[in-house]
């Protein structure tokens, strides 16, 4: 497939990106930073901001999906606002370049930890995450009401980091709206074991305009 992939220098993006060059896809990194992405022939770059309407749609035209890894900056001060900003502009740009398939990356704080309480909301959630978990389940939220866009929201687990990568078993459970615990009560991936998930879907869609989450 022909792959619009933005973020692809980021955490997140770089293992999904190896991914989708290891299994064969045509990949075009959207990135404010390209220099940051290793060279590959199956890999064109494009140096774009995701709020530059006329570059952003271009980048984007001709792909047969795009995958989102937007992070406005976690020690950005707007983070919650930019993120939002930035997520719908992927979200209108996606349209405007005449494509169906939407896949972004959020976080897990908009999981449901117990029938009424997401992840976000309980006390020991981490100050340093919370702006930017509230992003993503707001944006979530603003995805739902998408009817034209065939849009899947990956939720990873609520541990993945980078002490918690490094492997790539090529195995995960899949749960929708509740976090995935282990024997342990840990809801724990690796980043390329996430990327695994995603590009799964990516070819195989079965959570389309719904969220998803991964975890062992």
């Amino acid at each position: 497939m022909k792959v619009a992939l933005i973020g692809a220098s980021g955490f997140v993006g770089k293992a999904i990106l190896n991914e989708l060059l290891s299994r064969g896809h045509q990949v075009r990194a959207v990135s404010r930073h390209p220099e940051n992405v290793e060279q590959n022939p199956n890999l064109t770059f494009v140096k774009a901001d995701v709020l530059q309407e006329d570059k952003l749609v271009a980048a984007l035209a001709g792909q047969d999906a795009v995958i989102s890894t937007y992070n406005a900056g976690w020690d950005n001060p707007n983070l919650y606002s930019e993120f939002i900003e930035g997520s719908l502009a992927i979200q209108a740009g996606v349209k405007k370049a005449g494509l169906k398939r939407l896949i972004v990356v959020g976080g897990a704080g908009s999981l449901f930890v117990s029938p009424e309480v997401q992840l976000v909301d309980s006390p020991d959630f981490p100050e340093a995450w919370k702006m930017g978990a509230l992003a993503a389940r707001e944006y979530l939220n603003l995805l739902k009401a998408e009817k034209e866009l065939e849009w899947t929201f990956l939720s990873p687990a609520i541990e993945m980091t980078p002490q918690t990568s490094g492997k790539r078993s090529g195995k995960y459970r899949i749960g929708l709206e509740n976090p995935v615990y282990d024997e342990n009560q840990r809801s724990i991936i690796s980043v390329e074991d996430a990327a695994v998930a995603l590009v799964d879907e990516l070819e195989h869609p079965k959570h389309i305009r719904q969220r998803f989450t991964v975890a062992y």
